[in-house]
């Protein structure tokens, strides 16, 4: 189901709670939600349908991959860029990093740790901000 998007700095400021498989279907209709907006952005976190639970989701190609309880474990290559977001009205200055690695639960709840590059990088980086109560 393809839910609003939450704007209300009071729900996206706080830290989201870790995520179990009762989360499932909040995690569909967070990627439902993100597909609904894939002309404007590549990823979402959970509280920005308002679900305040370590869920994230970021396209990857034509497929998403929803992650559970993200956390990054290392960063390259720092470097400066703009970031906009759907939650949050205009432009802001971020520093990213063109090469992380994350450790994350993937649908089945299965750990799993992979490294993500530049784009994707760059969305789950965002997206884990988001986890943290951080807006840009």
């Amino acid at each position: 189901m393809v839910r609003e998007i939450c704007k209300d700095p009071a729900v996206l400021q706080k830290i989201s709670a870790p995520a179990t498989y009762l989360d499932l279907p909040a995690a569909m209709d967070l990627r439902d939600t993100l597909s609904a907006h894939s002309e404007e952005c590549v990823g979402m976190a959970a509280n920005m349908i308002g679900v305040l639970k370590r869920i994230i989701v970021v396209s990857i190609g034509r497929s998403s991959l929803l992650m559970f309880n993200p956390e990054v474990l290392q960063t390259r290559d720092p470097f400066e860029m703009d970031e906009g977001c759907l939650s949050i009205d205009g432009i802001r200055r971020v520093t990213r990093y063109r090469e992380i690695e994350v450790s994350y639960q993937d649908i089945m709840m299965k750990k799993r740790r992979e490294t993500f590059h530049h784009i994707t990088a760059q969305a789950i980086l965002h997206e884990i901000d988001h986890l943290n109560g951080i807006l840009i």
